[in-house]
């Protein structure tokens, strides 16, 4: 199969990463969280003690840590220095500040080259889900996609998996997703936008095998068009 490169961007709750890891699975493609990779350089400033409400602290720190990810769909990684970061980067006190880290442009040239630098050497392809992927990051990825859900939905899932939480919490979800998207649709670089020739597949009544098939039948049909 000829190398392909696929651009997956949306906001939180969308369905990404599973859509992406099962589309990267299917078709042997490499798969890359580029949301992971600002989740640990978030973690990173938080354990060095970077003030994360100072951009030029964040700025001055941004190409201080190692981040290395593992491309494999079925068990992706991340380290930090050499510290496996999977669980760590995913607390709620990362997750509150990591839209602020991400928005400092020197963190987002920083990971932004090293997201290119894995697609460079992904040989038979890529699955990049994130938020600016086919807007900034890969500009001329072969297909691009915009995942979008209503906020009901998307506040579901993100809770959902939690069994017997209380209307609140539902509520709390929902706030916090719509707090995120207002912040990096509006941040300044590289904010969260649909590129002019993206797909976009409303997951809002798809399940996720559903969004696979379609997002799988678009390679599939960009392959055969070249």
């Amino acid at each position: 199969m000829e190398s392909v490169i696929v651009a997956i961007d949306g906001p939180s709750g969308t369905g990404k990463s599973s859509t992406s890891k099962a589309v990267a699975a299917k078709l042997g493609l490499s798969y890359l969280d580029t949301g992971a990779q600002y989740r640990a350089i978030t973690w990173w400033m938080l354990r060095n003690g970077v003030d994360v409400a100072d951009p030029a602290a964040i700025a001055a720190a941004a190409g201080k840590p190692e981040i290395v990810s593992g491309t494999d769909p079925a068990a992706p990684t991340i380290t930090v220095d050499g510290t496996d970061v999977a669980a760590p980067i995913r607390t709620q006190e990362v997750t509150s500040k990591v839209s602020a880290v991400s928005a400092v442009p020197e963190v987002r040239h920083v990971i932004t080259e090293l997201q290119r630098s894995i697609a460079r050497a992904a040989g038979e392809g890529i699955v990049v889900e994130g938020r600016d992927i086919g807007t900034t990051v890969l500009p001329d990825a072969d297909l691009k996609i915009f995942l979008t859900a209503s906020p009901e939905a998307r506040a579901a899932r993100r809770s959902g998996e939690l069994k017997g939480k209380e209307a609140s919490d539902l509520a709390a979800t929902r706030q916090a997703l719509v707090a995120r998207d207002a912040a990096d649709s509006g941040r300044k670089t590289s904010p969260l936008a649909k590129a002019d020739d993206a797909v976009e597949v409303d997951t809002t009544d798809l399940s996720l095998q559903q969004v696979v098939e379609c997002v799988v039948t678009l390679v599939e049909e960009k392959r055969a068009g070249r």
